[in-house]
Formats: structure tokens, C-alpha cells, sequence
């Protein structure tokens, strides 16, 4: 199943959240492939990120004869919204960044909108300008953002880690540290990143699935907060100047999907003599990949979430079709720094240099994160991508695009 060529996702109004929980176990068993638009929880399946927009979109929407792109079209400013269930209790966090604990009875009389995140996933960093803009643009006429960390990998469980990405990134609106999943069982959720709209009485009244729909989103926003009992607000829609990591992905040109590299979820390996498990091993990469195929060159250690590098001097090899390209992954030893210099196709990574890349097509993994390697200039084709890694001591997790 190739990416998606529009960022859309199926619009449809459920009439209440368990009804789409039992729409979404009921093809959760089915294997695809990730596309962009969300990360899924492995709750539901071993895959991420892709699930809602394009499987939902294409299964669903033929069902409901809803194919088509309804990114502004897709529910009126003034259409009915319904009750989908009540704002579960936010006890569940362990921890609270930029604000005291919030409670349901504190949040009455609020209109909250709730953002399921963590923090390498390239989804939500897409859909975190918009989430920005409107606490801003309305948290004066009742509105409250809520963003709930609920982490992916390990790394992401540390507050240290947590509390330094949200200030790089510029986010100063209250953040339940959710670790142990408590917040997202609660809600019976499964995606990063989600988003939940409450009304004033404590009742979810939209749900958002997926990057995307942003103006839908925003007008239910609007709605909400001009429902009887709270002040009319206008229809104007927020201008977002998204860069770097969180402008939007090139879905026309988008042929790639999000890869994993630990042996729990990965697919597509190609070293001759596949992967060992949970021990050292010599790699090597074999002459020509196949598209959406990556392999090793080098010492490596394959476990189950990631891949260490033992010895300086190991490659990555991968060959992708997107704009672009990135990585998530860190120092093993924190404090430490990793050099590394990519390739693609062959030459140095120069023209096509992400954010993390010098002039050079060098840089150096010194936190866990996402990493931007690549962002290529049109036409976009088949690309071989090679990273090699000057240190030892590198963790490698997954590969995103965009």
C-alpha cells in the first residue's frame, strides 16, 4: 500500500467512541503497511503511524461512499456535534509540566482540547503549529489545551527528556506526563497524535484522529466556544508558518513508509543472512536495495526496540522515496555525542541536507530524537540513502518521512 497523495482522513461522525473502538479492533488484526497521518499504538497492532489515513480512508470511506478530499468540506461550522462519552479523569499522569494537576471538576465550564503526543512522532510535529496556534489565538475566550505525553520508547518516559523537547518546541500549555498509558486507557485511545474536543460540560464532543482536518478542527473549536452560555467568537481561521520538522509532508511524492529497526517491528531487512538477536554480529549490505529496503554494514546489535553500534565505522543503507528523511535515535551513554556523515547517492548529503546536517553533510547525534537527515529539492525519485557513524555508541530506532 503506497503513502497517501492528499493528507486526508475520513470524516465521518461516530455516534460514540466505543462504537469506533470496536470498528477499529474488528481490522486491527489486518497487517499494512505504516502511511502518514498518525502513529498507532501497538496496542492495536505492531505498526504506527499510518493506520487512520489511509487504510480508514480507504476501507471506511468506500463503505460510506465518502471518497473524495474533505479537508474543507467535511462537517459544518454549524452542523449538530454529538455526545461521544465524558472527559475521563486525568489522575493517571505522574507528572505535570507548565501548569498544577488539572482535574475534570476544575476543567468544568471550560471548553478543553485534549492532544495525545510524544515526542518523535513526525505526525504530531506536523500537527503541533496548528495545536500552538489555537491555544494562543483562544486561550482567552475559555479555551484550554491539554497535552498528554504518552511515550512510544523508552527514552521518551524520561521527564528530563520530555520537559527539554516541549521547551525547544515552544510549548508552554499545561502537559500530563503519562508513562504508565493511564490517561490514554482512559480514553480508550490508540493514535498519536489524537485530539479531543470537551465542551463545557465535561462532554467530548469531536474527536481528530491524524494530522489534518485542521480547519475542521479549528471550527469545531469556534463552535464549542460559542455554544450557549459562552461568548461568540469569530470565524477566522489561524495562518501557520510551519518550517523544518513541522512543515507539512510532500504527500505527492511520498512512496515511503516509516520503518522500524528494532527486530520487534522492523521490516524489509536486507544484510545477507538476515538479523541475529540480542547479539554482536558483523554486517553487510548487499550490492543493490530494493525500494523501502535497508540493510547494515558494520558491528551492530539488533534488539527489540533498536539498533546499537558496537564498533566506529558502521553504515546504515536504505533506499526511500520522499522528500524527506528522518531518524530516530541518540547516544547510548547520555552526555556523549555520536559524528556521523550521510550520503545519498553516493555524494555527500549536501544539497539535500536536513536540519541536522552541515555544509559538509555531517553532524553529530548528541540527544535521543528525531533527527532531520534529509530534505531533498524536486524532482523527487528513488534515493539511496547511507548514513555512517564516525563514534560507537549510537542507538537507532526508526526511520520517518515526509
Amino acid at each position: 500500500m503506497s503513502a497517501p497523495h492528499t493528507p486526508m482522513v475520513m470524516a465521518r461522525t461516530w455516534s460514540s467512541r466505543r462504537e469506533l473502538s470496536r470498528f477499529f479492533n474488528s481490522i486491527g488484526s489486518i497487517r499494512t503497511q505504516r502511511q502518514g497521518g498518525q502513529c498507532v499504538s501497538k496496542k492495536i497492532n505492531h505498526n504506527r503511524r499510518y493506520f487512520l489515513t489511509t487504510m480508514l480512508k480507504t476501507i471506511a470511506a468506500t463503505q460510506l461512499g465518502m471518497i473524495g478530499c474533505t479537508t474543507q468540506q467535511a462537517t459544518s461550522a454549524t452542523a449538530e456535534l454529538p455526545i461521544e462519552g465524558e472527559l475521563p479523569s486525568l489522575v493517571g499522569a505522574i507528572a505535570w509540566l507548565n501548569s498544577q494537576p488539572l482535574t475534570v471538576d476544575e476543567l468544568r465550564g471550560k471548553i478543553v482540547l485534549i492532544n495525545f503526543w510524544t515526542y518523535t512522532c513526525i505526525n504530531w510535529l506536523r500537527q503541533l503549529p496548528y495545536v500552538r496556534a489555537w491555544a494562543e489565538k483562544y486561550k482567552d475566550q475559555g479555551l484550554v489545551v491539554i497535552g498528554i505525553h504518552t511515550p512510544e520508547f523508552e527514552f521518551e518516559k524520561n521527564i528530563d527528556n520530555v520537559r527539554r523537547a516541549s521547551t525547544e518546541m515552544k510549548i508552554d500549555y499545561p502537559i500530563a506526563v503519562d508513562n504508565n498509558y493511564a490517561v490514554w486507557r482512559a480514553f480508550e485511545n490508540h493514535y498519536w497524535p489524537a485530539l479531543y474536543f470537551i465542551d463545557t460540560q465535561g462532554r467530548i464532543r469531536h474527536h481528530q484522529f491524524g494530522e489534518g482536518e485542521y480547519e475542521q478542527s479549528e471550527k469545531v473549536i469556534q463552535q464549542l466556544l460559542s455554544e450557549p452560555g459562552t461568548s461568540r467568537v469569530g470565524q477566522g481561521m489561524v495562518k501557520v508558518d510551519a518550517r523544518g520538522f513541522e512543515a507539512a509532508a510532500d504527500w505527492n511524492s511520498l512512496k515511503s513508509p516509516e520503518n522500524y529497526l528494532g527486530y520487534e517491528r522492523t521490516e524489509n531487512f536486507a544484510s545477507p543472512g538476515g538479523a541475529v538477536l540480542n547479539k554482536p554480529r558483523l554486517y553487510t549490505a548487499p550490492p543493490q536495495l530494493k525500494p523501502n529496503q535497508w540493510a547494515l554494514s558494520g558491528d551492530w546489535t539488533i534488539g527489540r526496540q533498536a539498533i546499537v553500534l558496537n564498533k566506529s565505522g558502521g553504515r546504515i543503507a536504505y533506499r526511500f522515496h520522499a522528500r524527506d528523511l528522518h531518524l530516530v535515535m541518540g547516544p547510548v551513554e547520555r552526555g556523549t555525542s555520536v559524528r556521523f556523515r550521510v550520503l545519498v547517492d553516493g555524494q555527500p548529503a549536501v544539497a539535500a541536507r536536513g536540519l541536522d546536517i552541515d555544509v559538509r553533510g555531517e553532524g553529530a547525534a548528541t540527544e535521543q530524537r528525531l533527527y532531520q537527515l534529509v530534505r531533498q529539492p524536486k524532482p523527487i525519485t528513488d534515493r539511496q540513502f547511507e548514513i555512517e557513524f564516525l563514534d560507537s555508541g549510537v542507538e537507532v530506532f526508526a526511520f520517518t518521512f515526509g
